[in-house]
């Protein structure tokens, strides 16, 4: 099989996956070693979380040079067998082709594409972003795209209603999926049934878990950036068990 067949057959089996009821889940990771307990550990795809990848690379949320995360994608995808999926925040400014272009050579065959714009704190207009979404999609016809809509984030007045009305406008453009991110867990069964199209839903401290999203109908359930942290404050705890003279194996809880 050549790389271009190897490409579409991993897009169409992340696409696939993507079942209501029967969702992917996808243990965000955020380099190759976390990459690899993911695979390893039975997940049928892999999903880089931008924030955590960002952490890891000593930047803040959003401010990763576009070179730096494409290149850890690129180390994800070269240690697991199982299609990668790869959030992209908004694109860093590329050009539809170009994103797609770096996407490609990353080895990624899905991606996150976000509307919230972090320099006002609000969304991106929702006819620019069905633009941009449908640009990628006519760039990459086989790319998995996962549109995530931030009304819930950008605390709208009405996050339900237009994470609907975005949420549906980006499936027409080309979107796979609909990531209303934050969402209330209350809106998520009408999210399933309004949407016309997969869901996405977020799993986080407080949320339901992945058995309980599945029931309410969701296709797709993310962790964004909590297994990082998560991971991240253990190791802080370690490091002060260390710092009191105690072993930090045996005296520390995970």
């Amino acid at each position: 099989m050549n790389m271009a067949d190897a490409t579409d057959t991993a897009s169409a089996t992340l696409r696939a996956l993507h079942v209501p009821g029967r969702p992917l889940v996808l243990p965000n990771v955020w380099d190759a070693a976390s990459a690899r307990i993911v695979a390893e550990a039975g997940f049928l795809a892999v999903a880089t979380g931008s924030a955590a990848v960002a952490a890891v690379l000593g930047y803040d949320d959003g401010e990763t040079p576009p070179a730096e995360m494409f290149a850890a994608i690129a180390r994800v995808s070269r240690v697991v067998a199982v299609p990668v999926t790869a959030d992209v925040e908004r694109g860093y400014g590329l050009r539809p082709a170009e994103l797609a272009e770096r996407l490609a050579e990353s080895g990624a065959v899905g991606c996150n594409l976000e509307d919230f714009d972090p320099r006002t704190g609000g969304l991106v207009d929702v006819e620019e972003q069905a633009d941009f979404l449908a640009a990628v999609r006519q760039a990459a016809p086989g790319l998995v795209v996962n549109a995530r809509t931030d009304p819930y984030l950008s605390r709208h007045d009405d996050p339900l209603a237009e994470a609907v009305r975005r949420g549906r406008r980006y499936l027409e453009a080309g979107a796979d999926c609909v990531y209303p991110i934050l969402a209330r867990t209350a809106d998520l069964a009408t999210l399933v049934e309004e949407m016309g199209g997969p869901v996405n839903a977020l799993c986080g401290p407080g949320s339901p878990s992945p058995a309980a999203l599945a029931e309410l109908g969701v296709a797709r359930i993310s962790f964004g950036h909590n297994l990082h942290r998560a991971t991240h404050a253990y190791a802080e705890r370690m490091v002060a068990a260390i710092g009191a003279g105690l072993s930090p194996y045996g005296d520390v809880a995970p």
